[in-house]
């Protein structure tokens, strides 16, 4: 996906939104993704040489890590973070002291994340992300298919993952050599599906691989810079949509279940049939059970054919003239016309 406008509809803050971000493919409930131009210290595959020269590629390292699995409420977001492999060290960890991002506050995410987007520093003249934002509502959709169709939280991570690496070096042309990534389940496992995926990059899989590959910190804080901004202003458009006067209600915190403000929240503000809106992940029991045993209205819903393939016509007749099961049931409900005599 090219660049989009990220600010053009979001709402009034003092929060420095990435391009990341982009507030009316959140308010609409869309997954999305979205990648950084390659930046200037990166010449790519696919780039055409010179008058005198060929052109030789840059040989980059890639990181990748996620924020937001476990919330109730808002995305979860992938970050792939690349750059030289030769800068990987000096100018992550020394020069900018990239870390997991949980180690490091808020504010010092937020300003490597505006570093990243600032033309002119190291960063954005080194560095290039992709990011992928999986919206509640599609996770959900997902995960609450029937049973011989349900489409997990895992299997949606991985797809997530192999969509943004393959955006950076088969789409973009990126010399990719290396790739390191934090770990879904079973490192060995995670990492041959990965490697049969992509049998040229040279992958490495690993729990708290956040804390061991600069790269990874970095995918790591751009993916949280991502969820977190994209929450502050979700919950701004809602505060924006129901029109409070007075003091500003309490807000629904991180998101997580075992947030109290993320329960209280929602508790406040569940609709009793459509529960809540695109922000919030249905699937998820705190969800779930908070529909049905807080006063949620129960609706029944007619069982589709087991094969999904009920025809219009089928519907029709069930209960007309004749009740026809025939292919021509429609037909002879609105009468056959005389066979001429010959």
């Amino acid at each position: 996906m090219s660049k989009e406008t990220s600010s053009a509809n979001a709402p009034e803050s003092s929060t420095f939104i990435p391009p990341s971000v982009i507030p009316e493919r959140l308010f609409s409930g869309d997954s999305y993704a979205y990648y950084t131009p390659c930046p200037n210290a990166i010449t790519p595959q696919y780039a055409s040489p010179t008058a005198n020269n060929a052109v030789t590629s840059t040989p980059c390292v890639l990181g990748v890590d996620e924020a937001g699995r476990g919330p109730v409420l808002g995305p979860m977001v992938y970050g792939a973070f690349y750059l030289p492999l030769e800068l990987h060290h000096s100018l992550l960890t020394e020069q900018h002291s990239f870390d997991d991002s949980k180690v490091l506050t808020p504010a010092v995410r937020a300003n490597l994340m505006q570093l990243l987007n600032t033309p002119g520093d190291s960063l954005f003249e080194s560095c290039g992300y992709a990011i992928k934002v999986l919206s509640a509502r599609d996770i959900s959709s997902g995960m609450m298919r029937s049973p011989t169709a349900v489409y997990n939280l895992n299997a949606q991570a991985m797809d997530a993952t192999v969509e943004i690496i393959r955006g950076v070096v088969q789409d973009r042309g990126v010399d990719v050599r290396e790739v390191y990534i934090d770990t879904i389940g079973n490192p060995a496992t995670y990492q041959q599906k990965l490697e049969r995926i992509f049998p040229s990059l040279k992958i490495t899989v690993a729990k708290k691989a956040d804390s061991l590959y600069p790269c990874v910190s970095a995918a790591s804080v751009a993916a949280k810079v991502t969820r977190d901004v994209a929450l502050e202003i979700m919950y701004e458009d809602i505060l924006q949509a129901q029109q409070l006067s007075g003091p500003a209600p309490e807000t629904w915190g991180s998101g997580y279940p075992s947030d109290s403000k993320c329960v209280g929240w929602l508790r406040r503000n569940m609709d009793p049939v459509f529960g809540w809106g695109n922000e919030c992940r249905f699937s998820w029991g705190t969800a779930r059970e908070m529909l049905e045993l807080k006063g949620g209205a129960r609706v029944d819903w007619p069982v589709d054919e087991e094969d999904g393939t009920s025809r219009l016509s089928e519907f029709l007749v069930s209960s007309g003239p004749g009740k026809s099961t025939t292919r021509d049931g429609l037909r002879d409900w609105y009468g056959q016309r005389p066979t001429e005599i010959l």
